[in-house]
């Protein structure tokens, strides 16, 4: 094993022998425990018997600081980087990476053949692997664990997830052989306070030694305006004074608002969380950051760096978060007020986290925190080394009582749920490579199938629950010994009976009331109506007083037997829910003619190595000709409409369209409608838009307009413009690297990307 300077804990020392004796392994352990070190001891191993280790992470900003931390301990001529914007030294012992490079890497497209870029690969470290839960990008992670080469040792790093066996045990049976190192060993422990409003100058240990609720707290009392309620404020402030007292900063302080982070910074600037000395070190790394980028010169959050504090949330500039975390790594920020994407694994070591509420807005109404995200961002107190005691504080509010608060901190945390997902790209890229059979092998290889037992449970237990009912119902005890179809069919006969009587009256009546006697066949129906009443009265349940709870029950079953083929065919469709969506995207192409006698067509081959929300649509788009007498400027706009997922109404922005994107957006209207009646057909839920808000920005972006004449023309945060640049950038550098695409249409690309990344949207 490596040496490492400083003695390992068990979990390490137990990690990288498994890692030494040539197995995979899946090392499950809390925020700041040490996952780090494994890797390390992989990259050594690599290093020391001349072997590559690709290191992937699920966001570029991880991988940056990933790339900046090795390049700083084992050489920057080690060290590559490859993102969706960024390829450097790709042929480096060490490359770092995001997910889905890697994901797209083992599909052979775009970058070469698997063979070439997997040569001399031995280790591959998955960080973060407990990304498998995002709904969007699940998926990656568990495409990566099923075509990554049986030859190459995986290392899984995971924050504390409830069935990390679960996963070791589909890793080792989809790839090789796998260990679990799984731990809750936390090397800097966490306490636990309460701020309690009517106590302002005190944090309340939020349990006793024995683990239960401190009886001291009490419930915050909800207060009304004009009959609602709300929240008290001002409350930020008593927190931040409270902690800095109690030497317990510096601090995240986790807010799920971006409008609340820098609401709570401009409140706490008034109490000045830094000396001199440390004011004057802030202004020196401030002064020679903006003399390096210009363009935050005029940022309105530069005064509220110089009071120690500041807000980090994704509406703002890229690089202004950078320079806020180097402040906060070296111990200049006092106070950083974060949403919860702070959370996910950028090196901002804190002593002390606050979350300032149990609860959070989703898009379908307040929720609590799951056990797992309250884990990730409490785990973010408390520094190795430099702390003896990582503290984390929750705000009382009057949406959450004391004893829910407890009852998540004592919470294990949520299992991995599968995301993995068919989309029409990996579709055809298995169709590459596989026949439909070897294809459907890999499909049911997903920890998704794997694992759907945990997710037809509910499902069989509903079921049992039915057949109980059913049992209960077909043990109805009828003294006459009569079964269900004799009763059914004597109630056929009363329900005609009684259906004939009410006839016959009306016919009498009517003849009555004309003077006319009955005709014969009135006669005769009347007479039928007698032997209908006859053959009741031969039947015992005429005169049974359990008749109408026999009949009850009878109607209760039936309601069972129902729900049960319901369920039975709901149980199928679970268990091949993966492949029967791959065929559902397979069906599509097949129309189309993108597939045929199951192989991608030229066009099939295009669309494969696109990489979006939907590829079908943005190839539908391509081969329609719509782009290809674009201006750079007009060809991003309309890229920028299809790959803006903000739910704002269509084409909602207060400038107005040029005529010529307007008209193509227009048309592309009618390719989503065709699409959108196919996928329909064949039960396909892919997503289509057509969102123009952010169009006419980055058309003036890319006419030479300044950053500042951008921003000003709407009410947003700069952080959501640069992203949906930066998608845009995505989209077209595809454009440029992808078969079939008109050379006219890969020369605008190239220049809108060239237009679109300058300051401040080519800083990662």
């Amino acid at each position: 094993m490596y040496e490492f300077p400083f003695e390992l804990d068990d979990f390490q020392k137990e990690a990288c022998n498994y890692i030494s004796e040539g197995k995979s392994v899946v090392v499950c352990a809390p925020t700041g425990a040490g996952k780090t070190v494994i890797a390390q001891h992989a990259i050594h191993c690599a290093l020391e018997k001349g072997q590559r280790v690709f290191y992937t992470t699920p966001l570029k900003a991880l991988s940056n600081q990933k790339f900046s931390d090795f390049s700083e301990k084992y050489g920057a001529d080690k060290v590559g980087l490859l993102t969706g914007d960024t390829s450097f030294n790709r042929g480096a012992q060490i490359v770092v990476m995001t997910t889905e490079v890697f994901r797209n890497m083992l599909y052979g497209t775009n970058f070469g053949s698997v063979t070439d870029n997997l040569k001399d690969v031995k280790y591959v470290i998955l960080d973060e692997v407990h990304y498998m839960n995002d709904e969007q990008r699940g998926t990656v992670w568990e495409e990566s664990i099923i075509y990554c080469p049986t030859n190459v040792q995986i290392i899984a790093l995971s924050a504390t997830v409830a069935n990390a066996d679960k996963l070791t045990e589909w890793i080792n049976t989809v790839h090789s052989k796998t260990e679990l190192v799984n731990t809750d060993f936390r090397p800097v422990p966490l306490r636990f306070f309460y701020f309690d409003s009517s106590q302002p100058n005190n944090l309340l240990p939020l349990l006793t030694p024995s683990g239960q609720l401190n009886k001291k707290i009490k419930p915050e009392k909800k207060e009304f305006k004009r009959g609602k309620p709300v929240q008290k404020r001002g409350v930020v402030k008593d927190v931040v004074r409270n902690l800095h007292e109690r030497d317990m900063l510096p601090a995240i302080y986790f807010t799920f608002s971006r409008k609340k982070c820098d609401e709570q910074m401009e409140k706490c600037a008034e109490l000045c969380l830094v000396t001199p000395k440390e004011q004057a070190q802030i202004k020196e790394i401030v002064d020679e950051y903006i003399a390096e980028n210009p363009y935050l010169y005029k940022n309105k959050h530069i005064e509220y760096l110089m009071q120690g504090v500041a807000s980090h949330h994704a509406g703002l500039l890229p690089g202004w978060k950078v320079l806020v975390e180097k402040l906060f790594q070296k111990g200049l920020i006092k106070v950083v007020f974060a949403t919860e994407t702070l959370a996910a694994g950028i090196n901002m070591p804190a002593r002390s986290t606050v979350i300032s509420s149990i609860s959070k807005r989703t898009d379908s109404g307040h929720r609590i925190l799951t056990p797992s995200e309250f884990l990730q961002m409490s785990g973010r107190a408390g520094r190795r080394g430099m702390d003896e005691i990582g503290y984390v504080t929750i705000i009382g509010t009057a949406f959450q009582s004391p004893e829910e608060v407890a009852e998540l901190v004592l919470s294990d945390a949520n299992p991995l749920e599968s995301k993995f997902s068919p989309s029409y790209s990996m579709v055809l890229n298995l169709l590459q490579r596989f026949s439909l059979e070897e294809a459907k092998e890999l499909v049911l290889k997903s920890f998704g199938y794997f694992s759907s037992n945990s997710r037809i449970e509910p499902l069989l237990a509903l079921k049992n629950f039915n057949q109980e009912k059913i049992d209960e119902c077909n043990s109805f005890n009828c003294w006459c010994k009569r079964t269900n179809e004799d009763l059914l069919e004597y109630n056929k006969i009363r329900d005609l009976y009684v259906q004939n009587r009410k006839t016959f009256k009306v016919i009498q009546k009517q003849e009555k009331k004309k003077n006319r006697p009955l005709s014969s066949e009135a006669v005769e129906f009347g007479e039928k109506t007698k032997d209908l009443l006859n053959k009741m009265h031969s039947y015992q349940c005429d005169t049974c007083k359990l008749f109408k709870k026999h009949m009850k029950t009878i109607d209760v079953l039936m309601r069972y037997n129902s729900k049960q083929k319901q369920l039975d065919k709901e149980i199928e469709k679970q268990k091949d829910i993966f492949w029967n969506k791959f065929l559902s995207h397979r069906a599509v192409l097949m129309d189309y003619g993108y597939i045929k006698d199951d192989y991608p067509t030229k066009e099939g081959i295009t669309i494969s190595q696109l990489r979006s929300e939907n590829e079908l649509f943005l190839a539908r788009i391509i081969f329609s000709g719509l782009l290809d007498n674009l201006t750079p400027a007009e060809l991003a706009s309309v890229i920028c409409a299809i790959t803006t997922e903000d739910l704002r109404a269509d084409f909602y922005s207060q400038i107005p369209f040029t005529t010529t994107v307007r008209k193509t957006l227009n048309k592309i209207k009618d390719i989503r409608r065709d699409l959108d009646k196919k996928q329909k057909d064949h039960d396909v839920e892919d997503p289509m838009y057509i969102n123009g808000f952010y169009s006419p920005l980055i058309e003036m972006w890319v006419n030479d307009a300044e950053w500042d004449d951008i921003i000003d023309q709407i009410d947003m945060g700069e952080g959501d413009i640069v992203r949906s640049f930066k998608r845009v950038v995505d989209v077209l550098r595809q454009f440029c690297t992808i078969e079939n695409v008109p050379e006219s249409l890969v020369f605008t690309a190239r220049e809108a990307i060239d237009k679109i990344q300058r300051s401040p949207i080519d800083i990662d």
